[in-house]
């Protein structure tokens, strides 16, 4: 889940979209990279636009924009946009989340694909892994400014495929914490600035790593009769407020949080597991299971003691670390948070980074048309659909006005230049590169995955034996493509 997912309702009608606004309801038959949903899907192109006018068809929902109130702002920008521009027409098609990956493939397989597709993250991109332009001669032929992108985020479109993407929405990782459980706890709240460090108890003044996360996130942890996880008598299975989440949704994600890597070595087909991630997930497992800071599975999916979508809202969780989407859910703690640096890993921070942009499919017919508007897209239109969508602007100058609009939700005033901070970390290569069987290995190790499941559920599982499994398993996929 990401912020436009957040927002997004998947029962949305397909349509396609024209400068008037209106709306024609089709259907296409199911193939592709994931099992059909019976989900909608436009069966053929727009009319031609008028001659002399070079038709241009923006696809979405990859990444979400589904939701009724975001398919309006996009339908107004297609108006403003075909107003201005009398030699480029667009049409906007949006196909519910569930069924759009099924529908992009089989009019790319028909041969009747889009020109931009749109709004998508990194993982939803690399299920069509191969199809992308690479928009650096674009970018080079038309001047196109990348300066007021940071380069950290600009890198992460860098790929075997060229640029394939322009930084837009970026959500980069930070954490949270509840401010109201360090100040009962008589702790210091975790240090905003990177390269701070972080005084306990007695006074010492120690690096912000994950050791010191686990320290603090002991003295957090508390069971129902008032003993935290430090003293004699702490009872493990009556915890009412925990130390420490991580952000789980993806093995992958997670293990970004202890350094960039990838589940592909050098040669794109060979398993392994970095040993980053490996730390990451003993440590995670360990939370669980040995130091109780963090929520085990079964606690984790129970609706009495975790309604929400994630443990942090609850108020029952002092720190989590997470991406900066994740103030979708944060209304109901009524200003009791705030956001503090991410600890490091053997001296090294990484903030594991979601990113949604606009690509340009390689197929298309009109790739200097396609560009101007991905870069209306990205810049005129960016206001309104960055607005809609939750996310935060990647180019820098506009991202003071989002968060002065954020402060009007939350009037606590969050400590946003933590995250702004958080992006000259962002892992890279990102958590959600491509992979062989992409889709399938997803299985293994994504939300819902059968390792992401397993570990959370079982005790007293060797680590280490469960990773070569994990490999090896991986591995057996990779070799039958």
């Amino acid at each position: 889940m990401r912020a436009i997912r957040a927002f997004a309702a998947i029962g949305v009608l397909a349509l396609v979209a024209g400068a008037c606004g209106g709306t024609t309801p089709t259907t296409a038959p199911s193939g592709g990279t994931q099992p059909s949903t019976g989900a909608s899907a436009p069966a053929s192109a727009p009319a031609s636009a008028a001659a002399g006018v070079t038709e241009i068809r923006w696809y979405c929902c990859l990444g979400g924009g589904d939701a009724p109130e975001q398919v309006d702002v996009e339908k107004k920008v297609v108006e403003e946009f075909n107003a201005s521009h009398p030699n480029i027409h667009v049409t906007f098609e949006a196909v519910p989340y569930a069924g759009a990956n099924d529908a992009l493939a089989t009019e790319i397989a028909s041969g009747n694909g889009p020109d931009i597709v749109g709004p998508v993250g990194i993982g939803g991109a690399n299920a069509f892994h191969g199809q992308w332009l690479d928009l650096a001669p674009l970018i080079e032929k038309t001047g196109y400014d990348l300066s007021g992108f940071p380069p950290d985020a600009v890198n992460i479109y860098k790929l075997d495929e060229g640029q394939v993407g322009i930084p837009f929405a970026i959500y980069p990782s930070v954490l949270f914490y509840a401010k109201s459980l360090f100040a009962e706890a008589g702790l210091a709240e975790p240090p905003h600035q990177y390269g701070t460090k972080y005084t306990m108890p007695d006074g010492s003044q120690v690096d912000w790593s994950y050791d010191t996360i686990k320290q603090v996130a002991k003295l957090l942890t508390v069971d129902k009769n008032g003993k935290d996880a430090t003293q004699a008598g702490f009872d493990p299975k009556n915890i009412v407020q925990w130390g420490f989440e991580p952000q789980r949704d993806d093995l992958r994600g997670m293990g970004a949080y202890f350094g960039a890597g990838s589940l592909a070595a050098a040669d794109g087909k060979t398993a392994q597991i970095p040993d980053a991630w490996k730390a990451a997930w003993q440590f995670w497992y360990d939370s669980m299971w040995t130091d109780h800071i963090s929520m085990t599975g079964p606690v984790f999916s129970s609706p009495d003691i975790n309604p929400e979508d994630y443990p942090f809202f609850t108020g029952k969780i002092a720190m989590s670390a997470n991406f900066l989407w994740s103030t979708y859910g944060l209304e109901g703690l009524k200003g009791d948070w705030d956001m503090g640096a991410l600890p490091s890993y053997n001296g090294t921070v990484t903030s594991a980074f979601n990113a949604d942009t606009f690509r340009i499919l390689k197929g298309t017919k009109h790739p200097d048309e396609a560009f101007e508007v991905l870069t209306y897209l990205l810049g005129d239109a960016a206001p309104e659909l960055l607005k809609t969508y939750g996310g935060m602007p990647a180019r820098t100058a506009e991202q003071d006005a989002f968060f002065a609009s954020q402060d009007e939700t939350f009037t606590q005033k969050p400590d946003w230049q933590v995250a702004i901070d958080s992006i000259q970390f962002a892992d890279n290569p990102n958590f959600e590169s491509y992979m062989p069987a992409y889709n399938e290995t997803l299985g293994l190790v994504g939300s819902g995955g059968k390792y992401t499941t397993k570990w959370q559920t079982d005790k007293g599982l060797d680590m280490n034996a469960e990773f070569e499994a994990l490999r090896a398993e991986i591995q057996a996929i990779w070799d039958k493509q």
